[in-house]
């Protein structure tokens, strides 16, 4: 497997859309988060930059780290182990089925 090329992670650091869009997608994938949480928190993010005038990069760090932040702060702690039990059954159903859909016969 190939390794992380330091050219475009120092491209893509130096581009607030860039480390905006890789945010979202990470927040994304938290469990619990919603469309309502993402825009919530990137629009405090572009907010704070706009105001700032730095990068966020520079102010919030690693997109993927902050993400995991920004969920634990933003999404009630009710509804992301909720989502995560649910990640858990659906993640097991699929695993049986597959399971099953590879029985010669069946």
């Amino acid at each position: 497997m190939a390794g992380k090329d330091k050219t475009t992670d120092a491209k893509a650091e130096k581009d607030p859309k860039k480390w905006i869009a890789r945010f979202q997608v990470r927040l994304a994938m938290q469990p619990g988060v919603d469309r309502a949480v993402v825009l919530q928190a990137v629009k405090e993010v572009t907010a704070h930059c706009a105001e700032t005038g730095a990068h966020p990069q520079t102010e919030f760090g690693d997109p993927d780290a902050y993400a995991v932040e920004a969920a634990a702060r933003l999404v009630p702690e009710d509804r992301a182990a909720h989502a995560k039990r649910r990640n858990g059954v659906v993640n097991t159903f699929e695993s049986v089925v597959k399971k099953i859909r590879d029985v010669p016969g069946l």
